[in-house]
């Protein structure tokens, strides 16, 4: 099915917990974790960081081009246009969404959702979708697939602003539009956190990286296991709210910041 390529979405700028993809875990950078474990997924034929031309991303390129890790730079608010940019600069024909806030991505999770795409005829896959969706994954292991051909579809016709600065909803905010797939678990694992958008989720994600003694190589079982014998770690990022897809940066250009539908 041509090359697959993994695009991991990732800025400076986060508005919750600046500079984060670069803070420390456990002697690595965050980024360097996710990239890290999600090379460690079957059928991935290369990993790309796709950041923004913003100024305060030049030390996320550098970080990259030292880590040799290759990097490519689009719009900081059109994350739709940036995707869309890189996966063609860089000949993708299945291409897999992942964010560089999640130091805990599971390998096996990303070839299950991968396998899954290529198993069917779906045109978008994905381990969860918001609601009226109900999210089975943790959060932290979110993948999401996608042909080239049609993200194409979807950067020529996505017009919303929300549709364009979360890359993906286009594919599924109207049902019937594409044919989408949801991988599911069982028994849900919905309610658990495992990924870096707060203080609260940073001093969580040292804390389990210590657990391991600093390994990123534990399985999504091994996780679990862990997190089963220390309630504690879940009750300390209970309260942190989760973003909604239709939640617009507020450093977007004004004019451009109104969600609807």
């Amino acid at each position: 099915m041509g090359k697959t390529v993994a695009i991991i979405q990732a800025r400076m700028g986060s508005s919750r917990l600046p500079g984060k993809v670069l803070l420390d875990l456990g002697g690595q950078t965050m980024l360097a974790r996710v990239f890290k474990r999600a090379e460690r997924a079957a059928d991935l034929d290369e990993l790309v960081v796709a950041t923004t031309t913003d100024q305060g991303d030049d030390a996320l390129q550098k970080f990259c081009e030292q880590a040799g890790y290759t990097c490519f730079r689009g719009h900081a608010f059109d994350v739709l246009d940036r995707y869309y940019q890189c996966a063609k600069a860089v000949g993708a024909e299945t291409l897999v969404r992942i964010t560089a806030d999640c130091p805990f991505i599971a390998p096996e999770e990303i070839t299950r959702v991968l396998k899954a795409f290529k198993k069917g005829n779906y045109d978008f896959v994905a381990n969860r979708l918001p609601p009226p969706f109900k999210r089975t994954t943790p959060i932290g292991m979110d993948t999401e697939v996608v042909s080239f051909a049609n993200l194409e579809r979807a950067w020529q016709e996505a017009k919303e602003p929300y549709q364009r600065e979360h890359v993906m909803p286009y594919f599924y905010d109207t049902p019937g539009r594409f044919k989408v797939k949801l991988v599911q678990r069982r028994p849900s694992l919905g309610h658990l956190r495992f990924t870096v958008d707060t203080p609260e989720d940073l001093t969580l994600a040292r804390e389990i990286y210590t657990c391991f003694g600093n390994r990123d190589d534990f399985s999504l079982a091994e996780l679990l296991a862990a997190n089963a014998l220390h309630p504690e770690w879940q009750a300390s990022v209970e309260a942190v709210k989760h973003k909604s897809f239709k939640d617009l940066d507020a450093r977007r250009p004004a004019g451009q910041r109104e969600a609807h539908g």
